[in-house]
């Protein structure tokens, strides 16, 4: 392969599913140990073969839509009460 990105292109879903099972457990499906090399390579992979072939809700890492907390309940106004004593 000549580039990154040519490999990337030539990932089947099955090579995909074993890179993204080696790197979540840390071993290769023979049993040996990823280096950290190996891991962060993988995990490059997995990413950007994601980015081509799933839609984004698919995807490693996706949090989907996400509001703070703090939208849901009103936020009293303690600066100008109207009880306030003059």
């Amino acid at each position: 392969m000549s580039s990154f990105n040519e490999m990337i292109e030539n990932i089947t879903p099955d090579i995909y599913e074993s890179l993204k099972l080696a790197v979540e457990i840390g071993k290769w499906s023979d049993g040996r140990k990823l280096t950290a090399e190996q891991r962060e390579l993988s995990l490059q992979a997995v990413i950007a073969w994601e980015i081509q072939n799933l839609p984004e809700e698919q995807r490693t890492g996706y949090m989907g839509p996400q509001e703070c907390a703090s939208k849901s309940a009103p936020v009293p106004n303690i600066l100008f009460k109207s009880d306030a004593i003059h």
